[in-house]
């Protein structure tokens, strides 16, 4: 498990510097201390805190921002995150993307990972465009919200 010092941890959650050692005093993060008595964060604990913001409170960049970076892609779904693992086995490279509490896993060709310097850590941009959208029922147990109809008409 990766231990993380406290500014790149920070930088992760999308917290100040000084937000993080202010909840590391109050006990809201579990940190291990170095020999010489500096504080690292464990990725674990990252992902748990992470998973307990409330999506208005990650700080997300500005739309304009990513427009301007991509402005000649068509594709809309785009999901930031940072990249947990990346093995490359020959020619194809599997990534696997954290975007919030989630993972998202990509093949692609392994000269994409070194043309793009893709490692571990690094913060990463997940382009989603596709002809096929599978759809799957929720677990009982996760209740989802739905909008309420419009009563039907009769038909007279």
């Amino acid at each position: 498990m990766a231990q993380l010092t406290v500014r790149t941890a920070a930088a992760r959650l999308g917290v100040a510097y000084s937000t993080l050692k202010r909840w590391m005093r109050e006990g809201r993060v579990r940190t291990t201390q170095t020999e010489g008595g500096h504080h690292r964060v464990s990725d674990a604990e990252v992902e748990r805190l992470l998973a307990h913001q409330s999506p208005a409170a990650v700080p997300r960049r500005a739309a304009s921002e990513d427009g301007e970076a991509l402005a000649g892609l068509s594709a809309r779904n785009r999901l930031r995150g940072f990249i947990e693992e990346v093995r490359i086995d020959g020619l194809l490279a599997q990534v696997r993307l954290r975007v919030g509490d989630q993972s998202l896993t990509a093949v692609i060709t392994a000269d994409a990972v070194r043309a793009l310097k893709l490692r571990r850590g690094d913060d990463a941009l997940a382009i989603v465009k596709s002809t096929e959208v599978m759809i799957a029922r929720a677990p009982a147990s996760t209740p989802t919200t739905r909008p309420s109809r419009p009563p039907r008409r009769s038909r007279r």
